[in-house]
């Protein structure tokens, strides 16, 4: 092998199945990328994006040096000028209207860059605002609160041992193009296969017949939103026909007669019509489930982004609970992360738990998550005016302008901000409304560990990608950018010795854990600095580490640097009660928050039922899983999949043709979108995928500007959400259709 030509290790960065690959490269050109067949977790496996990391990479339209809005024009300067603008403007804001005038909002990208997410809270606690949003808010807060309130964690979701399984029931979810949602599978068709090749069975239950749903032994259709009516005629069959069998989980359950109490009044025969699934397949599911000799219910984002979502996110896990699946072997199991996860963190099998609702949005009074508002109240709470207004904003790899629920007002609120800073790799939609934006680096210039999604693996696993090429003169890390964001906060000014505040910043917190060995610990860590430094610290102290010294035999992070192709930590284990961090120390099946509740199940069945003739879900696809997906040649390429997916019957009743255009209107809201005739709709429902609408003005998105597609987005109200967690309802909209 040449000095020029070399081969690297990258953790795919693109989704959440988090593919080991192979990159070839000849000097700064990469030539080659394909599948590690010696990855320890995704075993060679790799789908069509993997293979635009280099398109990205390569992206005239990716930002490389730093902007600033001078005449309404974003001009190219240095990093010292971009930060100068920042301190010049950003803290006179703080200073004048309080920490709360300024924003913070993070995109889905955040996840997949080790810089991002553990650099962020740095920048959070030097701000010290109550304005934090995300993507979150549109994707999976119900279900990170409903296992927060049942296990103690946000981030203590089970998820299905498909390796193991013998039945496994699919509600509202597209694994096999997502490769798991809050749920790490990768190559979720070849283990579904698996599964099916050793006498299991898959059931689909979704309003769309699915890519999952084709490849399963079965498909209902259930209407957009009834999820809860659906999980409710379940739960009530398994206490009725006396199928609970919580087995060795007994004796760590809390709320099994509350739970059976509350689920009484819900039989199938009376939640059929509400979720448009008969009776007989409700109570069929739940016999099949609870007979299953390992096996699980899974649910994902068609689960969240509903009025409901909380709820359906606890009966789900409820279910498992109660089926005796749940922290079983082939069932729904509990990851043990090599890093970062607190239901590692001190001790175990109890905790104080997690509260929700500290504080509310200014203007709706939208409860506060996770540290978080519902990103639906940004724009509320930038062009409301009174105390507290946001007159600042921070986004960091997001574009809640396309992303998140009516981006018209959003957009217009962006530009009533005073200042407005984005950290991204585009200038799109949102980003155009920035004074300054800093370019990010590009995936295959930065260093990589899965910060979240070794917490959703089905497998346990350490994996590590140093940078694969090299970053461009005066470009520096993503933690150093937020790290510097954060010193200019603080007052420290734009040219702070980061390093030095660093090493404080860690050495404060290794304090609270390691006392005495303190001076032991900073020593072991060094010369590592930023996040590789933090990154060793948590897998040497982490549940697999060597305890810097006192076990050999552990992980640092030398070792898993040493291994590019990953180490291997085995299939989950049973973890309860060890993982569980209540403060009862039990299961909390039946959370007080979540059974008072079910009061608005129960008026809107003592409603009549008004459905809607016709209604509007989204749907995930392959290539295009994010919006700056879409302006990658390689995935934009092929045929144009931004179409509204329409029942035949549907479409001859409303006189839309194949191929043709059609007016979708949501009251006054409305976008024009092309029509593709399906039989594998729901009838009176549509499918429109999201991330699209790629036609503002204002943006560098070349490719994608040439097919814009329409923005599912634009036709939602962003005052509808799930009460209990803020989530924003996507899913099960009233719309209507016309011929353009």
């Amino acid at each position: 092998m040449t000095e020029q030509h070399a081969v690297a290790h990258r953790i795919c960065p693109l989704c959440e199945a988090s593919c080991g690959l192979v990159i070839e490269r000849e000097g700064q050109q990469v030539t080659r990328i394909r599948g590690d067949e010696a990855d320890v977790f995704s075993a060679g496996f790799l789908c069509p994006k993997a293979v635009s990391l280099k398109e990205l990479h390569d992206d005239g339209d990716r930002l490389r040096s730093p902007l600033v809005k001078r005449d309404g024009r974003f001009v190219a300067v240095s990093w010292d000028e971009a930060y100068a603008e920042i301190e010049r403007r950003l803290p006179p804001i703080i200073a004048a209207h309080g920490a709360d005038a300024v924003a913070t909002v993070l995109g889905n990208p955040v996840a997949h860059k080790m810089s991002l997410m553990l650099y962020f809270p740095r920048l959070a606690r030097a701000l010290g605002t109550r304005n934090m949003y995300s993507a979150s808010s549109v994707d999976q807060v119900p279900k990170m609160l409903s296992v927060g309130l049942m296990f103690g964690n946000w981030m203590t979701v089970p998820v299905p041992d498909i390796d193991r399984s013998d039945y496994l029931l699919v509600l509202g979810a597209n694994p096999m193009v997502s490769n798991g949602s809050m749920w790490t599978v990768p190559d979720y068709r070849g283990k579904a296969k698996a599964l099916r090749a050793r006498g299991g069975k898959i059931v689909v239950v979704d309003p769309r017949r699915t890519e999952t749903a084709q490849a399963a032994d079965a498909h209902h259709f259930i209407r957009p939103g009834g999820d809860v009516f659906f999980l409710l005629g379940l739960a009530h069959t398994l206490f009725e026909e006396n199928l609970v069998r919580l087995g060795r989980l007994a004796p760590h359950v809390a709320g099994l007669d509350a739970l059976q109490a509350a689920v009484q009044p819900y039989p199938p025969e009376r939640m059929a019509a509400r979720c448009g699934v008969p009776a007989d397949v409700m109570r069929t599911l739940a016999r099949e489930l609870a007979g299953a000799r390992r096996g699980a219910i899974y649910g994902r984002i068609g689960t969240c982004t509903q009025q409901y979502g909380t709820l359906a996110s606890w009966l789900i896990d409820a279910i498992n609970v109660l089926t005796g699946h749940l922290d079983a072997a082939g069932g729904a199991m509990f990851p043990k992360a090599a890093a970062f996860a607190a239901n590692t963190r001190g001790k175990p099998g109890t905790g104080r738990g997690v509260v929700m609702g500290r504080y509310r949005s200014r203007v709706a009074g939208a409860p506060e998550v996770m540290g978080e508002l519902p990103v639906t109240c940004l724009a509320e709470e930038i062009d409301t005016p009174g105390p507290g207004q946001v007159r600042a904003l921070i986004a960091i790899a997001g574009n809640p302008v396309l992303s998140a629920p009516n981006g018209a007002r959003l957009a217009a609120a962006l530009e009533q901000l005073d200042f407005m800073v984005s950290l991204d790799i585009y200038l799109n939609e949102t980003s155009r409304h920035a004074d300054v934006i800093l370019p990010g680096v590009s995936p295959l210039e930065d260093a990589h560990f899965d910060v979240s999604f070794g917490q959703l693996s089905h497998r346990n696993h350490a994996r590590y990608s140093a940078p694969v090429l090299a970053r461009a003169d005066g470009q520096p890390d993503e933690w150093e950018s937020l790290l510097r964001l954060a010193a200019i906060v603080k007052g420290m000014g734009r040219n702070a010795d980061l390093d030095a505040w660093d090493t404080a910043l860690l050495e404060e917190e290794v304090q609270k854990s390691a006392g005495p060995a303190t001076p032991h610990v900073m020593a072991a860590l060094a010369p590592r600095r930023g996040v590789e430094r933090m990154l060793d610290l948590a897998l040497r102290s982490g549940p697999y580490g060597d305890q810097f010294g006192a076990q050999p035999d552990g992980l640092t992070l030398a070792k898993v640097q040493a291994a590019p192709s990953g180490i291997d930590l085995g299939p989950m284990q049973a973890r309860i009660p060890e993982v569980l961090r209540t403060p009862s120390g039990k299961i909390e099946l039946a959370p007080a928050v979540l059974l008072a509740d079910l009061a608005r199940v129960a008026e809107a069945l003592g409603a009549p039922d008004e459905a809607p003739t016709l209604v509007i879900i989204g749907r995930r696809q392959l290539r295009s899983n994010n919006s700056w997906m879409h302006n990658l040649p390689v995935l934009a390429k092929g045929p144009y999949r931004c179409t509204a997916l329409v029942h035949p019957g549907d479409a001859a009743r409303l006189g839309l043709a194949d191929g043709g255009r059609a007016q979708i209107r949501n009251g006054a809201r409305m976008v024009e979108a092309q029509v593709e005739l399906s039989e594998e709709m729901m009838p009176g429902v549509v499918s429109l995928p999201h991330g699209w609408g790629h036609d503002l003005p204002g943006t560098q998105l070349g490719v994608a500007a040439e097919r814009p597609g329409a923005n599912l987005n634009a036709l939602l109200d962003e005052q509808l959400r799930d009460p209990l967690s803020g989530n924003a309802v996507l899913s099960g909209i009233a719309i209507e259709m016309r011929p353009c």
